[in-house]
């Protein structure tokens, strides 16, 4: 018997910032499947703006694990007021012991999602294969709409709402640092969520004098706000001053401060996600050789998106228990990010 189409969708991605970008073209793909469907995304009350305002969604429902989710009686109570949305399908792009419990104290019909972490709450589940990076994350999301007789499109392409409310915060905020708003300028992030994936910060701060003496742009550091002795250690290693927005952007400040960037050069992180989003060329330095951490599953998507990823021999990557001081991530020099980053300085 052919079940139904369904008529409200619920589609959860609750881990980090760049996770939800790069699920953002399922929502488009079940938009077009399931024109008439209300189709609601939820996330992580932090990354809210990512969602906000996207086109393909009729509603955002946001999840504060910090806060009123953070006990199991707020989630048992956040399951009855999901239980109230009347949802029929329920799709989990990363697999969470919360989420899935949720999706069945909600009694949602039909809840997809990967077969490990509370599996026993799911009607339809696949195994999970990412770890064996053969493809891009943004691909694989799509092997669970399948359920759904949801095809991959030939083309992926990432959403990041812009607000203008966000843009004139970050005029104000430019101004008072005294950056020149009719010059160009280049971001820098320094930072990322382990060790292993940290260019080191004197390269950073040479990359920086560099583009500043040779092509007479402005440079900005950006990283969120626990992140911010990076930057000071990269403004304590530069010769020439450096604007630090380290802390200071909300996320739609930092889509807005991307999108008029002349390029992004970042580690493996979240931001290289939204650039590639607005549509800023991306040089990202990856380390680490597990492939379910590198760049074919992770890297930036597009033709203007650069990886720069060096192999150094090592027969078993040890990732952030790394025994050799992260070779992978110091033989690679500021004359090959430059010359990466070059077409998009001329």
């Amino acid at each position: 018997m052919t079940r139904p189409a369904p008529q409200r969708i619920l589609v959860t991605r609750t881990d980090r910032l760049g996770d939800l970008v790069l699920s953002t073209p399922v929502f488009e793909a079940l938009r077009q499947k399931f024109p008439q469907a209300h189709l609601a995304g939820l996330t992580f009350l932090e990354n809210r703006a990512v969602v906000e305002g996207n086109p393909y969604l009729d509603e955002v429902i946001v999840y504060d694990k910090e806060g009123s989710e953070h006990s199991w009686l707020g989630n048992l109570f956040f399951a009855r007021r999901l239980a109230r949305k009347n949802f029929d399908a329920v799709i989990h792009l990363h697999p969470t012991h919360r989420m899935h419990w949720v999706g069945w104290l909600a009694k949602i019909p039909v809840r997809i999602g990967y077969a490990k972490k509370n599996a026993w709450a799911l009607t339809h589940s696949i195994a999970d294969r990412k770890s064996e990076g053969t493809r891009h994350e943004a691909e694989y999301n799509f092997d669970l709409l399948k359920f759904l007789g949801v095809e991959l499109p030939k083309t992926l392409t990432l959403q990041f709402p812009l607000k203008e409310k966000d843009h004139r915060s970050l005029s104000l905020l430019l101004k008072n640092l005294g950056m020149n708003l009719e010059k160009p300028y280049v971001i820098l992030n320094p930072s990322a969520s382990c060790p292993s994936k940290i260019w080191p910060a004197a390269r950073f701060a040479r990359l920086a004098d560099r583009i500043q003496t040779e092509r007479k742009m402005q440079v900005a550091l950006i990283g969120g706000p626990k992140e911010r002795f990076i930057s000071r250690r990269v403004k304590k290693e530069a010769s020439l001053p450096l604007f630090d927005l380290s802390g200071k952007l909300s996320l739609g400040m930092l889509g807005w401060f991307l999108k008029e960037a002349r390029i992004l050069i970042s580690n493996d992180s979240g931001p290289v996600h939204v650039a590639r989003a607005v549509g800023t060329p991306v040089v990202s330095i990856f380390g680490r050789k597990l492939e379910g951490l590198g760049p074919r599953r992770w890297g930036p998507l597009g033709e203007e998106g650069k990886v720069i990823h060096k192999e150094v021999g090592c027969p078993v990557c040890l990732a952030h228990q790394c025994q050799i001081n992260f070779l992978c991530l110091d033989v690679v020099s500021v004359e090959e990010v430059l010359r990466q980053a070059e077409p998009f300085l001329q």
